[in-house]
């Protein structure tokens, strides 16, 4: 039978799992997402919660497990929170919350990165119209917006496939 782990509010099933490993999954996936741009603190968080078995715990169950402080925890899952890559919930009878990660959370971040890059365009197009089209400035404008839009159109297409092979191979 698996190991229970105990943080404050939590029991974490380690079903015969060495922490060794998943410590050393959550920091090397951790580093991956450093790499790509995500800061190091966010980083081990999401990292941390992706592996938990039950896709939630506490800040106190996240400090002890990361060996990190109450602060580090907070800031990392406000930046979270933010991109929209964890929610946060109340546990049943208690003041505690916890932070969970759902299994559509790139698509949830991605979504919101839509919202960001429509939010760039609307900046490029008034910069192309302040600095004018024929501009050097200009062009290397319009062409960045016209980037941007050809990649919002591909993602929409992209979130649309997605939807279609989760809901076939994880019928969700």
């Amino acid at each position: 039978m698996g190991e229970d782990t105990v943080g404050e509010g939590t029991v974490e099933r380690t079903d015969g799992r060495d922490p060794e490993a998943v410590s050393r999954f959550v920091e090397h996936f951790a580093a991956q997402l450093v790499e790509a741009g995500m800061p190091r603190m966010p980083s081990r968080v999401f990292a941390a919660l992706l592996a938990s078995d039950t896709g939630a715990l506490t800040s106190a169950d996240l400090g002890e497990q990361l060996r990190i402080s109450p602060a580090a925890v907070s800031g990392a899952v406000r930046y979270l929170s933010q991109v929209h890559m964890v929610s946060r919930e109340r546990e049943p009878g208690s003041r505690r919350e916890r932070y969970r990660v759902h299994s559509d959370q790139w698509y949830e971040a991605l979504t919101n990165r839509e919202a960001i890059i429509k939010r760039w365009e609307d900046a490029l197009r008034e910069g192309v119209s302040s600095l004018g089209a024929h501009t050097p400035a200009g062009a290397r404008l319009s062409e960045t917006l016209a980037f941007f839009e050809f990649i919002e159109k591909d993602v929409a297409g992209m979130m649309e496939r997605w939807r279609t092979y989760r809901e076939e191979r994880f019928g969700r």
